[in-house]
């Protein structure tokens, strides 16, 4: 899975795209308000995890996400 994090503009706000290993997006939602249904893609219990790499990633980078 991979994570990529994109710069809002004015009023839209940063967003997040998690994209399968096909780099089909699979998961977008805003930088401060994490997704919900985590368990969805495997990531239960991992909130605080995901939030430190969401804080730490810059924008436009496509990176491989490993938690």
């Amino acid at each position: 899975m991979y994570i990529i994090k994109v710069k809002g503009k004015a009023k839209i706000p940063d967003y997040i795209q998690l994209r399968d290993d096909k780099f089909v997006l699979i998961a977008y939602f805003r930088a401060d308000r994490p997704l919900q249904k985590l368990e969805k893609f495997g990531l239960e219990g991992k909130e605080s995890e995901l939030k430190a790499v969401i804080d730490e990633l810059p924008f436009g980078k496509l990176q491989k996400l490993e938690i």
